[in-house]
């Protein structure tokens, strides 16, 4: 089995951010980007590992390791006994909680800095304590327009 070209390259380009943002392996990235593009109800492991051309032990570790990360999710079909393979259908709204999680960790450092350089620094703090509060008023505004959004995705999927 294999895909257009379009298709491959899109593969690819998305394997390559999911390796940066992700920090997933190759493999792993691609095969994610592949059940994200993939148009029918997901892919048998064979079929994974022809579009991959990748060992069955490669493809399965990397597998196994999106099924723990909730990127990847299987299930079985009546009377076959083959798992197929497709992106979690929650992907996109779990991306956004963990951005939101992200958030909430760096508000939390914003302000122990602040706190910090406010008692301890004062004479920065004098000159460049503006500079921290903007950055966590932007960061509020991030996470409550994470949490509207995921609220509306969460409408969209029940």
């Amino acid at each position: 089995m294999s895909c257009s070209a379009e298709k491959s390259k899109l593969i690819e380009e998305i394997g390559l951010h999911f390796e940066r943002t992700n920090q997933l392996a190759p493999l792993a990235a691609r095969i994610y980007a592949i059940m994200i593009l993939s148009p029918k109800e997901g892919h048998t492991f064979d079929e994974i590992m022809a579009i991959t051309e990748a060992s069955k032990s490669s493809v399965s570790t990397q597998l196994n390791l999106l099924l723990q990360l909730k990127k990847v999710e299987y299930f079985t079909k009546t009377g076959d006994r083959k798992r197929y393979f497709r992106g979690n259908r929650t992907y996109l709204q779990n991306t956004l909680e963990t951005y939101l999680e992200n958030i909430s960790e760096e508000l939390k450092m914003v302000e122990k800095i602040t706190e910090f350089n406010s008692t301890y620094n004062p004479e920065k703090y004098k000159k460049t304590g503006k500079v921290p509060l903007l950055f966590k008023d932007y960061l509020l505004r991030q996470k409550e327009n994470l949490r509207s959004t995921i609220a509306k995705i969460s409408e969209i999927q029940n």
